[in-house]
């Protein structure tokens, strides 16, 4: 990375195979599989032209990632809390000042870049305020990452709890994550 304030993007991402389980009600596994890639190549392409790494634990996703153009940070066993923070820790010791962490499932996400001007840091829940869709922080913050059911509520404490100053960024595009069968529908009425 560049000398000076530079901004990075954080893109994890779960096996394909495994990707969107909740959605099998409606989507066969190729097709999760498929949908999950598909979702994941266009949040790397919103984050340019940042710096873009993906953290994952799977050989396909770590050769899909790197025919993508992103780096890749390896993080067997250590779960999406953890491997976040690693991603996010990764990232500082490469150089960069702040990290956009944006899931793979924002198929309707706009260019990234953005969310990296403000200086504390910056939630996007999702449309139900119940997940965080993304979360921009700079790479020295002490952040203890908190995803699951409920998440946004959890990171809204955290943030609060280091005292940093706080944006809530609340995007209809941003907000569009896909994790329930519901969500294919809205989706489709939404494109």
């Amino acid at each position: 990375m560049d000398a000076g304030p530079t901004v990075a993007a954080l893109i994890p991402v779960k096996a394909f195979a495994q990707a969107k389980l909740r959605l099998a009600p409606a989507l066969g596994s190729q097709q999760r599989a498929a949908l999950a890639r598909n979702m994941a190549a266009h949040v790397v392409k919103a984050a340019a032209p940042l710096p873009v790494a993906v953290v994952c634990d799977d050989g396909e996703v770590r050769e899909w990632a790197i025919s993508a153009g992103a780096e890749v940070v390896w993080c067997p066993g250590t779960g999406l809390n953890g491997a976040v923070r690693s991603g996010v820790e990764h990232l500082r010791y490469a150089g960069a000042d702040r990290v956009i962490v944006a899931h793979g499932d924002l198929p309707l996400a706009g260019s990234l870049a953005p969310l990296g001007d403000w200086p504390g840091i910056t939630l996007v829940p999702d449309r139900r305020n119940d997940g965080t869709n993304v979360v921009v922080l700079p790479s020295d913050c002490p952040f203890e990452f908190s995803y699951g059911q409920g998440s946004f509520a959890r990171h809204l404490a955290e943030a609060q709890r280091l005292g940093r100053s706080l944006r809530i960024w609340r995007d209809p595009a941003l907000g569009m994550d896909i994790d329930l069968p519901t969500d294919l529908d809205d989706l489709a009425v939404m494109t």
